[in-house]
């Protein structure tokens, strides 16, 4: 066996800066690398697994179908994963992810039946159910409240990297090598991202066990509690636009025949995503969460308006460029508010509630906006999705906070939250 001494200077080098990080920061550099690898492995089929269904026999409609069958596996699971990073810990549902999203693909390869794609598309959706929870309250344990919205913004930054590279590498990989290759390489960057996550040490107790009838009830309480009906409503509408965008707009490049690789418009999302978190990364906890994610929304509405008219790669990339940007502010920072309105003793239970709009979105987006295609085309659907991505907007800077106008004056960053722990125990406020 060869001593840590004999190890390549850079290597040496990586292990010694590793093993000189504090527990905190060496889990949070393991984590982010976790990210990294497990969302390179699902974003790899982001623009390619609708071009496999296609190739397959699937129309449209069931293109939306089967990509939107993910969401069976998230509504499913996601408040059992909820409850079992509260009950077991983070790192256990985390290790359920990536060993799911290792899986996953390598089962997409050897099927060609549009029922079965739909049930493997349903197993996928576990992955997702599970790392959604355990990594975002992870790391909003592991952050100080003064600094956790720039690190809840720094450590989702692997998110457009991985939007960055995931499509582009799949895009290549497919025209190169073939859906094998493909397949295979996505699983393989899910397993490496299970290697990381036994590297994470939690620093938090686990409550005991309790019963999923339990689970499930208080998933609903908390739900439909005014800390996270609006945040849910604003996850929901939010990522309809989002993965309607994402689902169709390799189809939608192909069908304008604009000379375009679908990678480089996920490449230019991703960029403009990083560009925005590292400019605005130190001033995301001065002037309050609903600024940023009033802004986003906006950002977002005009992405979805420019694509409705695109018929040139300008146009496209510039529709990317907003849609980069708007990913940089409100998802974060309405990840962050979530995780100010509850404590860690609940933040699984409170994350698997609120981003499950995550996952209707995802789901109307396959099977609505699957249909609207179908009659409509693709301009139609991203012409609807600018109308939602502005309503949304609407509902957050009315209903965010107690009152219309408390909601009005968070939502340009001129009030506290008044759901957040912290001014809740200034004010004396109950939990409900």
């Amino acid at each position: 066996m060869r001593a840590v001494g004999d190890r390549p200077p850079v290597v040496q080098l990586v292990y010694s800066s590793v093993e000189n990080l504090s527990d905190t920061n060496r889990s949070l550099l393991f984590a982010g690398a976790t990210s990294l690898l497990f969302w390179s492995s699902f974003d790899t089929l982001l623009p390619t697994l609708p071009q496999y269904i296609a190739d397959v026999g699937g129309s449209n409609q069931q293109v939306g179908i089967v990509m939107g069958s993910l969401t069976f596996g998230l509504l499913l699971f996601k408040p059992s994963m909820g409850a079992l990073s509260d009950q077991r810990g983070r790192k256990l549902v985390l290790g359920i992810a990536t060993s799911v999203v290792a899986i996953a693909p390598l089962a997409y390869r050897f099927v060609d039946s549009i029922p079965l794609l739909i049930l493997i598309r349903a197993f996928h959706g576990i992955a997702i159910a599970a790392f959604g929870t355990s990594y975002a309250a992870l790391v909003a344990d592991l952050s100080p409240v003064e600094k956790r919205g720039q690190l809840i913004s720094s450590l989702s930054m692997a998110r457009p990297i991985a939007l960055f590279i995931g499509p582009a590498l799949g895009g290549f990989l497919m025209s190169e090598f073939g859906y094998t290759t493909l397949f295979f390489s996505a699983g393989a960057l899910g397993l490496l991202g299970l290697l990381c996550v036994a590297q994470i040490r939690e620093q938090r107790k686990v409550s005991q066990p309790k019963t999923s009838a339990f689970a499930f009830s208080e998933f609903w309480q908390l739900l439909i509690s005014p800390r996270f009906r609006v945040p849910f409503l604003v996850f929901l509408l939010g990522n309809l636009v989002f993965s309607s965008s994402s689902i169709f707009v390799g189809l939608f490049i192909r069908e304008t025949q604009v000379n375009l690789n679908v990678g480089w418009f996920f490449a230019t999302a991703a960029i403009a995503n990083l560009a925005m978190r590292l400019i605005f990364g130190r001033v995301l906890d001065l002037y309050g969460r609903g600024l940023f994610i009033s802004c986003g929304l906006v950002l977002s509405g005009l992405s979805l308006a420019v694509l409705s008219y695109a018929q040139s790669t300008l146009a496209f990339l510039f529709a990317a460029l907003l849609e980069g940007a708007a990913a940089a502010t409100w998802p974060p920072m309405l990840n962050t508010l979530v995780a100010d309105r509850c404590s860690s003793e609940e933040r699984g239970r409170a994350y698997s509630a609120a981003l499950s709009g995550l996952d209707l979105g995802v789901v109307l987006a396959g099977y609505v906006m699957g249909s609207v295609a179908e009659s409509l085309g693709y301009r139609g659907v991203y012409s609807l999705c600018a109308g939602i991505a502005f309503l949304t907007l609407i509902f957050f800077i009315t209903l965010i906070n107690k009152d219309l106008s408390s909601s009005l004056r968070f939502a340009i960053g001129r009030q506290p939250d008044f759901y957040a722990l912290e001014t809740a125990k200034k004010l004396k406020i109950p939990k409900n």
